[in-house]
């Protein structure tokens, strides 16, 4: 029932879901990495890398077992694990040996799926390896809690400001953990309420759809963007430093520029930025965080202005 109540089976593939089975197959080094959501009869993958299969019968299923528990379930060869050896993903194509998946879960407490990365030989995962699991896994719950709660902008279709405070939580957690460098970036689009005023708002929506566009395909597969305000979009750059970061920023200026198109644009997109690093002891929540990039975007623009 509560996987249902969410209305996401069977739904088109998703950049914020895609994101992470692709975080999770680089960051293991595996070939294959799946969302799976599972109902009475079926395994159903919302996000699949290294499978042609949109679905399986729940018998078959790895991660049929997964749900019944509340930690990672991992089986490091299963053609030496009697519940598994016949299996016939085990036993014919694509020969799974190894499987990790941690259960993903409501805010009620119910178990509706998994994330899981599999490989096709054996492996073995080291603590920080299962941390690691885990916090993706709690991305994917905040994005399927996230669902309940109207974590997507309706005009840009990317994350608002409600979805990206929960995933930077869990962003900035693992970044800690790992003793990685994170940093938000915070735009505000220049003379925005210009282009309102002289060509019409939806002249507005579609610089606004356009610019959440450019964001996509300028940062990373491990980077996450939101629009959080009428004209103000952020971004979460983990593990990453300084210099990239801001050369990450110049990218999508360029990207901006060489993209544009006057016919379709009423008026030349540029942008005013605040980049910020976070600082446990500086930063209490995500909050002050974003507020602090808010503050040096905004110290630029005026700079920009004398």
């Amino acid at each position: 029932m509560a996987l249902k109540c969410l209305g996401i089976l069977d739904t088109p593939a998703q950049e914020h879901f895609d994101r992470i089975t692709r975080m999770a197959k680089r960051l293991f080094n595996v070939p294959i990495s799946s969302i799976s959501l599972i109902d009475e009869n079926r395994q159903w993958f919302k996000s699949k890398v290294g499978l042609e299969a949109t679905e399986t019968p729940r018998d078959i299923s790895f991660c049929g077992h997964t749900i019944l528990n509340d930690e990672t379930f991992i089986i490091e060869d299963a053609s030496k694990d009697e519940r598994f050896v016949a299996n016939p993903l085990v036993a014919g194509e694509p020969f799974i040996k190894f499987y990790a998946g941690h259960p993903l879960k409501t805010r009620d407490g119910y178990n509706l799926g998994t994330l899981c990365i599999l490989d096709l030989k054996p492996r073995t995962l080291s603590n920080e390896d299962i941390l690691t699991l885990k916090d993706l896994a709690s991305i994917v719950e905040d994005e399927l809690n996230a669902l309940k709660m109207a974590a997507s902008d309706e005009l840009t279709k990317i994350t608002n400001r409600r979805g990206f405070i929960e995933l930077a939580k869990h962003a900035i957690a693992m970044s800690a953990r790992q003793k990685t460098e994170s940093y938000i970036a915070y735009f505000d689009l220049n003379n925005f309420k210009v282009i309102n005023d002289t060509y019409g708002h939806s002249a507005g929506d579609k610089v606004l759809v356009y610019f959440a566009n450019q964001m996509q395909l300028t940062f990373r597969d491990s980077d996450f963007y939101a629009r959080i305000g009428g004209d103000e979009f952020v971004v979460f750059l983990s593990n990453t430093t300084e210099e990239l970061a801001k050369d990450a920023i110049e990218r999508l200026k360029l990207n901006i520029k060489n993209n544009y198109d006057k016919d379709e644009l009423p008026h030349p997109i540029l942008f005013s930025e605040g980049l910020i690093k976070y600082d446990q002891a500086r930063h209490h929540d995500i909050h002050n965080f974003i507020n602090e990039a808010d503050l040096a975007m905004f110290e630029n623009k005026r700079k920009t202005k004398e």
